[in-house]
């Protein structure tokens, strides 16, 4: 079906190409280890219904606090 080249030939094949590398050119070859994932994303609470209602308790409690003081400042 098709051609499949297991972890071994690959590495094979890198060392092959590595050594030539250094023969014909006389260069040097830095190999690199594999770099970590990044890191997740810090966990957020998502907000559930007793949070929305508390969140629309308060904001109903501090329009009757602002009404109540702008009604008595007139």
């Amino acid at each position: 079906m098709g051609n499949y080249v297991t972890k071994d030939e690959l590495r094979a094949e890198l060392e092959r190409q590595a050594q030539r590398y250094k023969d014909v050119y006389g260069g040097e070859v830095i190999t690199y280890a594999a770099q970590p994932d990044p890191e997740r994303k810090p966990w957020r609470k998502r907000s559930n219904l007793l949070d929305q209602a508390f969140d629309k308790e308060l904001e109903r409690i501090e329009k009757e606090l602002k009404n109540k003081a702008d009604g008595a400042s007139t």
